[in-house]
């Protein structure tokens, strides 16, 4: 079920197996513990983990997202000129899944496999955007997000929603070197048809040559890929291109 559908809630799992809702329960409640499974702090639906995703079979195979993304990911890389990536969402953590480098001699190199906390990664920040406020008190329980990477690193859930309310009213994310002194990126989140993030699209490249002209540019790139990306996941599979 977490191969062929986006999201599933207890009651659909039930169903699908044949057992009792408090069953089914417990079976999604050690699927999380063993990381086959997230659940969304929102919605209380479950989805692929980070495990099935490790092993080729998950969240991204799910919705396509990766295999759709990848035109976007290096249209984008080439109209910028800087490496471009897909990012997920796990738990509090933002994932690197695919990435397009640069062609400069300095460049930002791909992360694939590497996670950030999701509070700090302009993709990350993105998707924690599109939550409301009361998931994303559920997602952050305490104040203290925790030790700083860098000086410029956001330490406090109060912080964050402040910075989260400017994403929301711009439409991207910036990391101003919160995951790494000199570095710029930039956000933009893919939102499934219930409107929740599955992933984001991102560009990171050297402070030293990132104005903020180019920010801003990137930036509705960047959006303009994500809808994109959006549109495509929406069709029917027999109707993509």
């Amino acid at each position: 079920m977490l191969k062929g559908q986006p999201r599933i809630r207890v009651a659909d799992a039930a169903d699908s197996l044949g057992v009792a809702r408090s069953t089914a329960h417990r079976v999604l409640g050690m699927l999380v513990f063993r990381g086959f499974a997230v659940q969304d702090p929102g919605t209380r639906a479950y989805r692929a983990g980070p495990v099935l995703v490790e092993v080729g079979m998950g969240a991204l195979a799910q919705l396509d997202v990766r295999q759709r993304a990848r035109p976007y990911l290096e249209r984008v890389a080439v109209a910028t000129g800087e490496t471009t990536s897909l990012q997920i969402l796990d738990g509090t953590q933002a994932r690197f899944v695919d990435s397009v480098e640069s062609v400069n001699a300095v460049r930002v190199g791909s992360r694939v496999g590497v996670s950030l906390p999701a509070h700090v990664a302009s993709g990350g920040q993105a998707m924690l955007a599109c939550m409301s406020d009361q998931a994303l008190m559920t997602l952050y329980p305490s104040d203290d997000l925790g030790a700083a990477l860098t000086p410029a690193t956001v330490t406090s859930r109060a912080a964050l929603l402040e910075g989260l309310a400017a994403v929301r009213e711009q439409g991207y994310a910036v990391n101003h070197g919160q995951s790494a002194t000199g570095l710029i990126a930039i956000g933009a989140a893919i939102r499934g048809s219930d409107g929740v993030p599955v992933a984001a699209v991102t560009t990171a490249a050297p402070a030293s040559r990132t104005s903020p002209a180019k920010v801003q540019e990137i930036g509705q790139a960047l959006m303009e890929a994500a809808r994109e990306i959006e549109e495509q996941m929406s069709r029917p599979v027999s109707a993509r291109g």
